[in-house]
């Protein structure tokens, strides 16, 4: 599976919220497996499907990742619900802009809603890498990429 690349203008556009009957009739399987294994494949943390030209607001990040803090790896319409004060800066790069990386100020702590890959509802919270990967992924389904965030 090819990894969309700017200047696509998909990469570039908010994307369609996941029909939530579809999701829980479980259409969308498929395509989070085939993220999964892209995200994979390209030695990815997380994967976002607008990265794969889908128009869909649908990511899926690092297995690891997601066990160590017992959460789940796929997450549909996620929507950011509170975002703490305190922010750090780290590096970060992206599948999308190859051999670009970019120091990004995020919040440190976030509290995120979504769906997962059944359709159940879920809500976490996440702190440090993960939160900032979430972070990441859900720029990605608003049209944001890490050169619009970087420092001028």
């Amino acid at each position: 599976m090819e990894i969309t690349k700017i200047p696509d203008k998909i990469l570039a556009s908010k994307v369609a919220q996941a029909p939530e009957e579809a999701v829980k009739n479980g259409e969308f399987l498929e395509l989070i497996e085939e993220m999964r294994t892209a995200m994979k494949d390209n030695a990815g943390v997380g994967l976002a499907a607008n990265q794969i030209g889908k128009d869909l607001a649908i990511f899926v990040i690092d297995k690891k990742l997601a066990d160590e803090h017992q959460v789940p790896d796929a997450y549909i319409n996620p929507e950011i619900t509170e975002y703490s004060k305190d922010e750090d800066f780290m590096e970060e790069g992206c599948l999308s802009i190859p051999g670009f990386y970019t120091e990004i100020k995020r919040s440190k702590k976030v509290k995120l809603k979504a769906l997962d890959e059944n359709g159940k509802k879920i809500k976490i919270k996440a702190k440090g890498f993960l939160a900032r990967v979430l972070q990441h992924e859900t720029d990605h389904l608003c049209g944001i990429v890490i050169k619009d965030k970087q420092l001028k």
